[in-house]
């Protein structure tokens, strides 16, 4: 879902940005704003900027849905498995918004913006979910009814912001958010959609008590080339986009 926000908050994400694909910039919850891990620049510190983002290697996307790098586009070779927990994580009450600032996006980079929460049996400072099944769907936004597209057309009208709500009823606990563009510009095959996914580390605050039974899916594992929306020709394809992935939970709300 996406919606206008404060003028603080707009006024915060008026920030630099790099050309090319892109990622999550920035973090805005209340009124506390976050940089995001910035890969030009945030490994070539010493020491690196502590962040609540989990790093990445750069702008560009995971195509092989079968390689772990499609759960937070982190790295798979070297040993390392997936990416590497961040050293923080942000504080968040039950039911508040979160905003994303989002680097300028391509215009022909058209798909949908979907949001997944996990949640970490322990410190999610050293936690990393491997291919279990612990995701769960929160958000997400495809294509509307007039052929609109949740990237580029309606991130565009938000200043390259897009907001999402923690499930209000949601137990508390320490939980990875994993939000992503899948950019079908070139999904008429497989391979060819583009995952750009980012995963941001928060600790839910409240008193729910509300958790999903059913519905948790793995990445990888979550999106095959036979999953309903990974293949899909934006071009001549005027039919309703099917969103990849399970429902969304709505227990939460």
């Amino acid at each position: 879902m996406f919606s206008l926000i404060l003028p603080f908050v707009l006024a915060v994400f008026a920030a630099t940005s790099v050309n090319g694909h892109g990622y999550v910039q920035d973090v805005v919850i209340g009124s506390t704003h976050y940089t995001g891990y910035l890969p030009y620049s945030d490994p070539y510190y010493n020491p690196p900027p502590e962040r609540i983002i989990r790093a990445i290697p750069g702008n560009g996307p995971v195509t092989d849905l079968s390689l772990i790098d499609v759960q937070c586009n982190g790295y798979s070779d070297g040993g390392v498995v997936g990416s590497q927990p961040a050293p923080l994580y942000a504080p968040v009450a039950a039911g508040s918004a979160v905003a994303l600032n989002w680097t300028t996006w391509p215009d022909s980079h058209v798909g949908p913006m979907i949001t997944y929460l996990a949640k970490a049996p322990s410190d999610i400072t050293k936690w990393q979910p491997g291919t279990d099944a612990v995701w769960f769907k929160i958000a997400e936004s495809g294509k509307t009814a007039d052929g609109k597209w949740a990237a580029t057309d309606l991130l565009t009208a938000t200043n390259s912001i897009y907001t999402f709500t923690i499930p209000p009823k949601l137990q508390p606990g320490q939980y990875i958010i994993r939000h992503e563009i899948i950019a079908l510009h070139a999904a008429f095959e497989y391979p060819g959609a583009q995952v750009y996914p980012s995963c941001i580390q928060i600790e839910v605050t409240g008193s729910g008590t509300a958790f999903p039974s059913s519905g948790l899916v793995a990445f990888p594992g979550a999106y095959t080339s036979d999953t309903p929306g990974i293949v899909y020709d934006v071009y001549t394809n005027t039919s309703a986009y099917p969103i990849p992935g399970p429902a969304v939970w709505t227990g939460g709300n």
